[in-house]
């Protein structure tokens, strides 16, 4: 056997359709694409439509509400900060905000603020700084001889203020 004489199992490799090529192939003409329009041509997508029926996307109830205005919160579990600690990225004995969590690596970015978990457990005696807290989060900092303070974040004290001013007017 030579190289020259290798080849494929007779079958294993299908020739592709050559469209366009005669009304013998039985894919002449049209390509088997149909008559004239927007299908016939190339680089059509027309995703979710039905040929003029109510898309299903459309005849699908509409649920919830979704608020624009929300806050975004990043969710940080007491166990996180207690790994910060052990790895040495946190120190017991300064206080722990959202700044001081993005530059340990607890979390990539603060958002709206930072709403403390319990998930875990914390050893450390820690004053922690957040946007909010799970009242199961404050008893476990506060079991470990340490303080939740609750701040309201900028964005929040904005949309306060924006909706005390509402009422007024």
């Amino acid at each position: 056997m030579r190289l020259n004489q290798l080849s494929d199992n007779p079958g294993a490799r299908k020739a592709r359709m050559r469209v366009g090529r005669g009304i013998g192939s039985g894919k002449g003409k049209t390509a088997g694409r149909g008559g004239k329009g927007q299908t016939a041509r190339t680089g059509v997508a027309i995703n979710g439509f039905e040929g003029g029926q109510m898309p299903l996307h459309m005849r699908m109830p509409k649920r919830g509400f979704n608020n624009v205005h929300r806050l975004d919160y990043v969710e940080v579990n007491v166990g996180r900060l207690q790994e910060a600690i052990e790895a040495g990225r946190l120190s017991a004995g300064d206080p722990v905000d959202g700044a001081a969590m993005v530059t340990a690596g607890v979390i990539r970015r603060e958002r709206d603020g930072v709403r403390l978990l319990a998930k875990g457990e914390l050893k450390a005696k820690l004053v922690i700084k957040v946007a909010g807290a799970s009242k199961a989060a404050i008893a476990a900092v506060e079991k470990a001889g340490g303080s939740v303070e609750v701040k309201i974040s900028k964005k929040a004290a904005a949309k306060a203020a924006a909706a005390v001013a509402a009422e007024k007017a």
